[in-house]
């Protein structure tokens, strides 16, 4: 009987024991969420002070990508230059090699067609002063006709007969071409200029290759050089009669 009735109080007890318990546990889960809460907003107000930061350490680790991108043309434009430099110079000495006097870019002539008659001969005319030549030129030993005379014939004096074959020494061509020339006009110093003229014409329309080499000396050019006119009140163009006091 005794045995009983301490079972009976010892469950007596662990019924009345474990409602204690329970409110306790009910009382603690408040508190625990409460400390949740608590926490939360902490770390949300870290997280939201981290932000900006972040952000703001964002633009200066973009800073430099920037920079490099906004640099990239320039890089790209001086190298691109620097390969037109490179053309440009291998250009030029690509010109220097055949003998052509450069300074800065060169543009290389094109080379023109050969323009012979049907006997096989470069025609040109020539002007100087008021002379007129019309000359015909072809291969041959040298000779030179002006006007169905020798030139040392028609030109006796030394220097026009010097200005007659500047153009054959300056192109390396001397005895190798005849010349057949009539002649109009002016003096024998205008003849002989005109006779140049009209030999580096056709010379150069007999070997097209030789342009650059003749016109470079100035042999292509027309000399524009005239007698000025005579005025009125005046002896001669710019001479003035002679002053009399009395």
């Amino acid at each position: 009987m005794a045995e009983k009735d301490k079972k009976s109080l010892a469950d007596l007890a662990a019924l009345t024991s474990e409602p204690a318990e329970a409110p306790a546990a009910e009382a603690a889960a408040p508190e625990a969420e409460a400390v949740e809460e608590t926490a939360a907003p902490e770390v949300d107000a870290a997280e939201t002070a981290e932000a900006p930061e972040a952000e703001a350490a964002a633009p200066e680790a973009d800073a430099p990508e920037a920079e490099a991108e906004a640099a990239a043309p320039a890089r790209a434009a001086r190298s691109e230059g620097d390969d037109r430099g490179d053309r440009r110079r291998g250009r030029d000495e690509e010109v220097n090699k055949d003998g052509v006097d450069t300074q800065g870019p060169q543009i290389q002539a094109i080379l023109r067609e050969q323009q012979l008659d049907k006997q096989g001969r470069a025609y040109a005319t020539g002007r100087r002063k008021d002379a007129v030549a019309r000359v015909w030129l072809k291969p041959g030993t040298g000779k030179i006709i002006v006007n169905g005379r020798d030139q040392e014939v028609y030109f006796a004096r030394p220097t026009l007969r010097l200005i007659i074959n500047q153009v054959f020494s300056v192109a390396d061509r001397v005895g190798q071409y005849d010349v057949v020339a009539t002649v109009v006009g002016g003096g024998l110093s205008g003849q002989a200029g005109a006779v140049r003229h009209g030999i580096s014409q056709a010379l150069t329309r007999y070997e097209p290759g030789l342009r650059t080499t003749v016109k470079r000396e100035g042999f292509l050019t027309r000399d524009p050089r005239v007698v000025e006119r005579k005025k009125y009140g005046r002896a001669k163009a710019r001479r003035s009669f002679q002053f009399s006091k009395r």
